[in-house]
C-alpha cells in the first residue's frame, strides 16, 4: 500500500462508526473507507469485504481492481423502490385509487429498463447475486407492465372472456406471483450471512410476494380478489420499498457527501460479526 493511501486511511480509522465494511480475513486489514465501498481506493490486494446492501453483495467479496466506473447497486434498488412504493399504494388503496394503471409507465422505464440495465453492469463487475436479482426483478416489472397495459396485450380481458372460469386472470396472477415468491426466498436465504438491512429488503419483498399471490388465488365467486391479503402485501411492499432506498442510500453516502455512515448492523453470526466479538474478546482479556 502506497504511503499516501496508508495515510488517507489513519484519518479515516478515527471515526469508530467508519469500521463498518473494513476488509476482512486478515489482508489489508489495517485500512478502512468511511463504511462505504464507494470511498474504497481499489490498490489490488487479496482482501474481501464484509457482505453489505449498499454494494448488492450477500457474502464475502473481492472488490473489482481497477473498475473504471460506478456502483450498479443503488441505482437498481432504486428502480425498484420507487416502482414497488407507487403500485403497494394503490394495492392498499391509498385514497381509494385502485387502478395501478400509472405503474405501467413506471414498470416499463424505471423499474423495468433502468433496474435491468443495472443488473448487466452487475454482470460486468462479477456480482453474481446483484447480477441475478437486479435484472430478475427488472423482468419482472416489464412482465407487471405488459400484463397491466390494456388494448395492447389484452391479456386481462382475454382470460376473463376466453373460458368459463370467473377467476382465471386472478389464478393465473397468483401463480405467476407464486413463482416470484419462490425466487424471492431463494435470494433471501442468500442473506442470512449478511446485515439486518440487507435481509429485512428481502425478506419484506417475499411476504409481499406471499400475501400478493394468495390475495389473488383466494378471490371470491365474483372475480375480486382478498383485498385484505391484498392490503397486507401492499404494507410489505412499502416496507421493501424504504428498505431498498436505504440500502441505495447506503451505497451511495460516503465520506465526500456525507456528514455520516449509514448504518447496516452485521448479523452477529456473519464473517463481520464474529470479527467484532473476537475483538471484543481479545479487547477484555487485556484489561
Amino acid at each position: 500500500m502506497t504511503t499516501t493511501t496508508a495515510a488517507a486511511n489513519d484519518g479515516l480509522n478515527k471515526d469508530v462508526s467508519a469500521q463498518d465494511h473494513a476488509p476482512v480475513n486478515g489482508a489489508g486489514g489495517g485500512f478502512n473507507y468511511g463504511g462505504n465501498p464507494l470511498a474504497h481506493l481499489n490498490t489490488g490486494e487479496s482482501a474481501r469485504y464484509a457482505a453489505f446492501g449498499g454494494e448488492f453483495q450477500p457474502g464475502l467479496y473481492k472488490p473489482t481492481t481497477e473498475r473504471k466506473f460506478a456502483n450498479p447497486a443503488p441505482l437498481g434498488l432504486s428502480a425498484f423502490a420507487l416502482t414497488t412504493f407507487v403500485l403497494s399504494l394503490i394495492n392498499i388503496q391509498n385514497r381509494n385509487l385502485n387502478n395501478p394503471s400509472i405503474v405501467i409507465s413506471l414498470a416499463f422505464g424505471y423499474g423495468g429498463l433502468v433496474q435491468l440495465l443495472a443488473g448487466m453492469w452487475e454482470m460486468a463487475v462479477g456480482n453474481t447475486f446483484g447480477a441475478t436479482a437486479l435484472s430478475s426483478y427488472g423482468g419482472f416489472w416489464i412482465s407487471v407492465a405488459i400484463v397491466l397495459t390494456p388494448g395492447g396485450f389484452d391479456i386481462i380481458s382475454s382470460l376473463s372472456t376466453a373460458t368459463s372460469g370467473v377467476n382465471d386472470f386472478n389464478n393465473s396472477f397468483g401463480f405467476f406471483l407464486a413463482g416470484w415468491f419462490i425466487f424471492t426466498t431463494i435470494l433471501l436465504l442468500c442473506t442470512l450471512r449478511s446485515t439486518v438491512a440487507f435481509f429485512l429488503l428481502f425478506f419484506t419483498l417475499d411476504m409481499a410476494f406471499l400475501f400478493l399471490a394468495c390475495g389473488h388465488l383466494t378471490a371470491d365467486s365474483k372475480g375480486n380478489a382478498n383485498q385484505h391479503l391484498l392490503s397486507a402485501g401492499g404494507y410489505f411492499g412499502l416496507l421493501a420499498a424504504f428498505l431498498a432506498w436505504y440500502n441505495a442510500l447506503a451505497g451511495i453516502a460516503d465520506d465526500s457527501n456525507s456528514f455520516f455512515v449509514i448504518p447496516v448492523a452485521h448479523f452477529p453470526w456473519s464473517v463481520k460479526g464474529r470479527e467484532r466479538r473476537a475483538v471484543g474478546k481479545t479487547e477484555r482479556e487485556t484489561v
